[in-house]
């Protein structure tokens, strides 16, 4: 009986074992192509600082302000899925993707609960889940706007959004999985996962360009590595395979919506050289690429994400990390596209698009690439968007959102009126409600992309005051504890609280701004190469009350763009740190213009902490030139030397802009050089 009970116990730690390693964002512990592994949900829980109160945020005010939304009578979504559960009486409201909306609430939800572990979570999921489940059709099939709509069939139309909509189910069900050990979410998406894998794994030419807005490759790589039926990896990888193998032709399948790089149809991924289309339908699509990669090693598949990643980050990306230049626009090869990439360097600042949405895709495409490739380039970007273009997307408070992120807004020089998705200021609903549940649950899960398991050691990806506690990829122990004013302050300190003897690696990234970085170990300079834009390996043995301190200093910069950036020829963005600047019309005189706001390069800038100021920031206090002879507005006229007054002002992170009622705002200012 002892010997019975002694195996069962062994079984049961290997199980838990398992699971344990098993339980990241991106379940990629396995992952065969893959050189930094992600930690598990819950491992990196913040302490102190920005994204500690950004979390303390998401739990007081993002999360219950948007579930009394999306389970109300304004989102309508909950209620969707109750209508199609036979629970209530009503028709379908919301966009053709608003059932997506709703997953991808309950991940950050689920996140929630894997950094709080609160029960209340767990019970308000489970509600969730088991109206889903009376909503879903006896087959696996799950779509309420399809449900309850009569006048439409099952995969009639890609327009209708079905993939996306599943492919948020199956991410969201899986992570529900990892956290809670619960199958009941889980369950409902392998069901529906096993009706598409019969009806889009035959060749059929009716449905090869039915893939649209792609997220079910991410879904169905998630779902392969959750319970490894490789069924759902060669679905996802057949998504990928489609793109660009059939004729790019109107079809009863595609009626209704732009074709060819407008949905990436037109070129096949692994000959496509350029980003094109809609910014959010390409990222989703390259982020599911690389996950599939992780699995294949197919070397095709990495070639093209490479060159998609460099055309992204050096020919369409703006400085605050946003893409998407346009609303509506054309393709490099004249085919109509919206919401997305057109012509490299071509950057405007008051119209640019920058959907909340697609920066955040932005992140989540480098993430995969980090841990592909194991480079800190990759989590560079991911820092970028997050501190500037993605949480512009939301306000302080986490009540009011942003669907579009322009550089520059001017009173009086848009119609609004006829604008779907772009406003004046932040609402507090939005119709097309994609967004804000995709920026709160990247807020919700961003601890889990601060550090990575390298082959053998930790790589720290993103500062901020956190715990760590974790394994290895051998199985021991790490414990370390973060302490830091990042993103205002450049010092971090990371200390040792528990690990192996043995020697092993510690990983610190060096993003590509901090020049003239230091490291030391318990005060001691090391002889580590320290080179911005790379990881600064540690290889040692290390013990318990060890302390790194990485020293970076926070220089304020002035950036220019390309010289093929016509949009912003002799003019400056500023920049400290990670954090993008930018002056806006609530700290000039009363009625000026932001188009008469020059800098001056013989003026001195000074980076002050106000934490009274926009829930405490940063601010650049300098003095600016306000030009006041410029009140002709003809749109040709013949200039004088321009006359200036000087004003004491200040510039407030990018983010943070739109805060303090309407205003005027600008990022790229035009510079007298002295």
């Amino acid at each position: 009986m002892t010997k019975k009970l002694l195996l069962i116990a062994c079984g049961v730690t290997l199980l838990f074992s398992s699971y344990a390693q098993e339980n990241g964002i991106i379940n990629n512990a396995k992952s065969p192509y893959v050189k930094l592994k992600s930690i598990d949900m819950g491992d990196c829980v913040w302490t102190d600082g920005f994204w500690a109160s950004k979390i303390e945020n998401a739990k007081d005010s993002m999360v219950p302000y948007m579930g009394n939304l999306l389970c109300g009578d304004t989102g309508h979504a909950l209620n969707n899925f109750k209508i199609a559960a036979d629970l209530q009486h009503g028709e379908h409201k919301g966009m053709n993707w608003h059932d997506g909306d709703f997953y991808k609430y309950m991940e950050a939800v689920s996140y929630l609960y894997s950094q709080t572990k609160d029960e209340k979570y767990l019970k308000e999921l489970d509600g969730y889940i088991r109206i889903i489940g009376k909503a879903q059709e006896e087959d696996g099939y799950l779509e309420t706007q399809i449900q309850l709509n009569p006048k439409v069939d099952r995969y009639e139309n890609r327009k209708y959004h079905e993939m996306y909509n599943t492919g948020h189910l199956f991410t969201s069900a899986c992570i529900h999985y990892r956290i809670t050990g619960q199958r009941n979410f889980l369950d409902i998406a392998i069901k529906q996962a096993d009706l598409l894998y019969t009806i889009f794994m035959p060749e059929d030419k009716k449905y090869g360009r039915f893939g649209f807005n792609q997220t079910q490759i991410m879904g169905l790589v998630e779902l392969y590595r959750t319970v490894g039926d490789k069924k759902y990896l060669k679905l996802a990888e057949k998504f990928i395979n489609d793109r660009g193998k059939y004729k790019v032709e109107e079809t009863p399948a595609t009626e209704g919506r732009p074709m060819g790089d407008y949905v990436q149809e037109y070129t096949a991924l692994r000959e496509e050289d350029e980003a094109v289309g809609h910014a959010v339908l390409a990222l989703y699509y390259y982020a599911g690429a690389a996950d599939v990669y992780a699995e294949t090693g197919e070397k095709a598949l990495v070639d093209a994400l490479d060159r998609l990643w460099d055309n992204v980050t050096n020919k369409k990306m703006y400085v605050t990390g946003g893409v998407g230049q346009t609303h509506f626009g054309a393709s490099t090869n004249h085919q109509l596209i919206e919401e997305g990439f057109i012509d490299e360097y071509m950057m405007p600042n008051m119209t640019a698009y920058n959907e909340t949405c697609a920066n955040i895709c932005n992140s989540m495409f480098s993430y995969r690439m980090l841990g592909i490739h194991g480079e800190s380039k990759y989590a560079d970007i991911m820092g970028l968007v997050m501190y500037n273009s993605g949480l512009s997307g939301i306000s302080i408070n986490g009540k009011n959102y942003y669907y579009a992120n322009p550089l520059r807004v001017i009173e009086n020089t848009r119609d609004y009126d006829q604008m779907f998705t772009e406003f004046p200021v932040r609402q507090p609903y939005l119709k097309c409600f994609c967004c804000p549940p995709n920026l709160v649950r990247t807020v919700c899960k961003i601890s889990g992309w601060a550090y990575s398991k390298s082959e053998n050691g930790i790589a720290v990806n993103l500062f901020g005051g956190n715990k760590l506690s974790t394994t290895l990829l051998d199985g021991s122990k790490i414990e370390l504890s973060q302490v830091t004013n990042y993103p205002w302050e450049g010092t971090v300190t990371i200390t040792v609280d528990k690990c192996k003897k043995q020697v092993f690696d510690v990983m610190l990234r060096i993003p590509d701004w901090a020049k003239k970085s230091k490291i030391l170990v318990n005060g001691k300079v090391t002889d580590v190469d320290v080179i911005p834009g790379q990881f600064a390996t540690i290889t040692r043995k290390w013990k318990k009350g060890d302390v790194i301190s990485l020293d970076m200093p926070m220089e304020i910069t002035m950036v220019e763009g390309h010289t093929r950036i016509e949009e912003v020829r002799n003019q400056v963005a500023i920049k400290r740190g990670p954090i993008v600047y930018c002056i806006e019309s609530a700290d000039l005189p009363e009625g000026t213009k932001i188009t008469d706001v020059y800098l001056s390069s013989a003026n001195e800038m000074k980076a002050v902490y106000k934490k009274d100021l926009l829930d405490g920031v940063t601010v650049i206090e300098t003095e600016v030139l306000i030009r006041t002879n410029n009140n002709d507005e003809t749109m040709y006229k013949t200039v004088q030397k321009p006359e200036f007054t000087k004003f004491k002002t200040q510039l407030i992170p990018y983010y943070a802009w739109s805060n303090r009622g309407q205003s005027e705002m600008t990022v790229f200012l035009p510079i007298i050089w002295k």
